[in-house]
């Protein structure tokens, strides 16, 4: 396999996209027959795409900028006293960086511990410079996009809306944006027009990460911090979607939110919120690619993090650090991220909260506490831990030791039983493994990704829509380039799969099934666990490999 198609896989070894300033910049003409939105705060003119013939409605804010005593605290409304002009034209992100570890992984996943000295162990170096960032990073990033079909915006308001599919990137909770993994869903929506549907209305968001949106710890909260901030941005644009989307020809009632990755992850979360305890979620489908993240229900961890923040701020407060320039705050984010993120980890992570996240989502899935009204299509990749895995841990000390690092409060016993009986030294292959290298990788794999697809299954009486895709080699992120297939790619090997797949996701949110014309039938997951196989070769069923005592194990939340 060349190495610009591993590169491509890996959500964490590229950021791809371009940047810019402040979307409600200067007025410019406006060019004849484009429409104009009013939102009550902007008017926003889309751009038009003459091929697909379809409006984009790009950086459109959903929320007031979060800056001064708004950082570290909830999204809030725009200001609506003075109303802007915004044409979109101007890109904007979050504010991102990425572990050093990262540094790594092309080289692991394309040479093996050939690829570096694996005795002399992970070297972290001192950061102490921010090398130049795109422009377009910013802490005022709290913006979305709006792809509409011409035929769908020019019926708004006169008829039924169309379906709507919202987007929340992955990337580890701490890099990434709204265009980063997925710069067009031009693909997408063609898929969706076919067999003479008018398609569906795809939006995509940006939210806080890193240090921006998920510090955390009883300080942090006593200090007057929100912990879980970047969250609350994805559950503020949702609320923003059901009560503006109309405005673009969608319909508010007909809402799939789908995610990869940490935003797989997020939308777990967004299914989980509140513990269930506000009724029914602003979204009515979820289709959870991949979800990942690092449980860190322990408030000693998050303290810690947050310590170390203060430290490396040189702050002793958080209104202290509120009132940080934008430059000093943006390298304490690139250095923490950088220098204490665990090979495989990113040092933030949602957080149990005592509110919009009350326990983890497997636990509150597994104790019935969560909208039940949701249809739910979930699937993942079978190799998803090896990009995360740590390459210098292949003897079984370094395994154990792991464990202390990825669960700060874990116990004696808990890792005797996860390294002896759960995942013990044995490479007969009897516990699906034959080598300290994919021991490390079924452990990650499942404990951070798979399970959670096998726990949403059945939390929803094992009527939800599961896949798993079987591509070799089958890493983590390599279905993104099929999910947003737009013509022939060095990352897709098979063009006709990627239609198929993005006509199962189209008719989920069209439906709530993915079956419809032209694709293979596609069964639910049912008692036996069944998952629909997507291959190069093959589109047929096998049974869930998440489906085992290990991910019940893991579910119960007993390691924490």
């Amino acid at each position: 396999m060349p190495k610009s198609l591993l590169k491509a896989l890996l959500v964490l070894c590229s950021v791809i996209g371009s940047y810019g300033t402040d979307p409600a910049a200067k007025k410019p003409s406006k060019p004849p027959g484009l429409p104009l939105v009013d939102l009550g705060y902007e008017l926003h003119q889309p751009t038009f795409n003459e091929s697909g013939q379809y409006y984009n409605f790009s950086n459109v804010r959903y929320a007031a900028p979060p800056l001064g005593n708004l950082r570290f605290a909830p999204p809030t409304s725009p200001n609506l006293k003075t109303k802007l002009f915004n044409d979109g034209s101007k890109d904007v992100s979050c504010i991102q960086a990425v572990p050093w570890w990262t540094n790594y992984t092309n080289a692991w996943l394309t040479q093996g511990t050939d690829a570096f000295n694996i005795s002399a162990g992970y070297q972290v170096p001192n950061i102490t410079t921010l090398p130049r960032q795109p422009p377009a990073q910013q802490e005022d990033c709290l913006f979305l996009d709006i792809m509409v079909p011409k035929a769908i915006y020019d019926n708004a308001n006169r008829c039924c809306g169309a379906p709507v599919m919202v987007w929340i990137h992955g990337g580890g909770y701490t890099l990434g944006s709204k265009t980063t993994f997925s710069p067009s869903a031009a693909g997408l929506i063609a898929t969706s027009q076919s067999n003479g549907s008018p398609g569906v209305i795809w939006v995509a968001m940006n939210y806080r990460l890193g240090v921006y949106g998920f510090l955390s710890g009883p300080t942090f909260k006593s200090q007057g911090g929100t912990m879980n901030a970047g969250l609350l941005d994805q559950r503020f644009a949702l609320g923003w979607i059901q009560k503006n989307i109309k405005k673009f020809g969608g319909d508010p009632k007909r809402v799939t939110v789908m995610g990869e990755s940490a935003g797989g992850g997020s939308v777990m979360h967004q299914v989980t919120a509140y513990g269930g305890k506000k009724g029914k979620v602003p979204f009515q489908g979820a289709i959870v690619q991949s979800p990942g993240f690092q449980p860190m229900p322990s408030a000693k961890g998050q303290e810690a993090v947050y310590k170390t923040f203060l430290t490396k701020a040189n702050v002793k407060t958080l209104q202290e650090a509120r009132r940080l320039s934008a430059e000093k705050l943006q390298f304490v984010n690139y250095k923490i991220i950088g220098e204490s993120s665990p090979y495989g980890t990113f040092t933030f992570n949602p957080v149990l909260d005592g509110d919009f996240a009350p326990a983890l989502p497997g636990q509150l899935l597994l104790g019935g506490k969560y909208d039940k009204s949701l249809h739910i299509m979930a699937g993942h990749n079978i190799a998803e831990g090896i990009s995360f895995m740590d390459p210098f841990a292949q003897t079984d000390d370094s395994f154990a030791k792991n464990l202390r690092i990825y669960f700060p409060t874990i116990s004696d016993s808990s890792v005797t039983y996860i390294s002896t009986q759960l995942y013990p030294p044995i490479y007969d292959g009897s516990y699906g493994y034959y080598s300290p290298t994919f021991r490390s990788d079924a452990f990650v794999t499942e404990c951070f990704f798979t399970c959670n697809t096998n726990w949403l299954a059945h939390a929803f009486a094992n009527k939800t829509y599961n896949y798993i895709f079987s591509v070799w080699p089958s890493l983590h992120g390599q279905d993104i380039a099929y999910t947003y297939a737009n013509g022939p790619s060095e990352s897709i090997q098979n063009l006709t799969l990627a239609t198929i797949m993005q006509g199962y996701f189209t008719n989920f949110a069209k439906t709530g099934n993915p079956n419809g014309p032209g694709v293979p039938f596609f069964p639910t997951y049912g008692k036996g666990s069944v998952s629909q196989n997507l291959n190069l070769t093959s589109i047929g069923q096998m049974r869930d490999n998440a489906a085992n005592v290990r991910c019940d194990w893991w579910q119960k939340g007993l390691v924490y």
